[in-house]
């Protein structure tokens, strides 16, 4: 199984999270910021992922720690369960609409760390969840898991809509991605012989 087991702790946050990518997207998640459990476990339900995930952060600062904590955690745990990558698929990518919203994610396992972010989202605020946190939690994810992870706008006006549907395809993009793939056998899926 494709397992991993996070534990951080830090002056700002305490995180433990366990993470099963062959799971069936069920998901326990209590970070203390109320949208960002609401986002993740859309992103499990939609990935398939197994995720249980606990924060003790200092919300009476900010959601900011937390939220880009809850990040590197998750990166971490992806990172530790597909190991060297062998027999993965290593693309995964969609077009997913969220009512007025519509929003492409296209995910890499190419061993490099990079986001590249273009949701304009409306408001500062989604309810008291600071909307620019969104990239942050991205930024985090994507750089701790050794991915490449593009998440574009393509058309929205509703902040929690365009949010939610970037969640949701980060989601099944990421569920194409870590799928083993038969045809494979245990191989990298790389002219290099690696991912990095």
């Amino acid at each position: 199984m494709r397992q991993a087991e996070i534990s951080r702790k830090t002056a700002e946050t305490e995180i433990v999270l366990r993470l099963n990518l062959d799971g069936a997207g069920q998901s326990r998640v209590n970070t203390g910021v109320g949208f960002l459990d609401h986002m993740l476990t859309l992103m499990a339900r939609h990935g398939r992922f197994d995720l249980d995930v606990t924060c003790a952060g200092d919300v009476a600062v900010d959601d900011h720690h937390s939220v880009e904590d809850v990040g590197i955690c998750l990166g971490d745990a992806f990172a530790q369960a597909l190991s060297d990558l062998s027999g993965v698929t290593r693309y995964g990518g969609i077009l997913l609409p969220m009512d007025e919203a519509l929003v492409a994610c296209a995910v890499d396992l190419s061993g490099r760390g990079r986001l590249e972010y273009d949701l304009r989202i409306p408001t500062q605020k989604i309810g008291s969840f600071d909307t620019e946190l969104v990239q942050e939690f991205w930024e985090a994810f994507a750089r701790r898991a050794n991915l490449t992870l593009h998440i574009r706008q393509l058309a929205g006006e509703n902040s929690h809509h365009i949010a939610e549907a970037a969640f949701k395809a980060a989601g099944r993009a990421l569920r194409q991605a870590v799928k083993l793939d038969p045809e494979l056998a245990g191989e990298i899926p790389s002219t290099k012989g690696v991912l990095v």
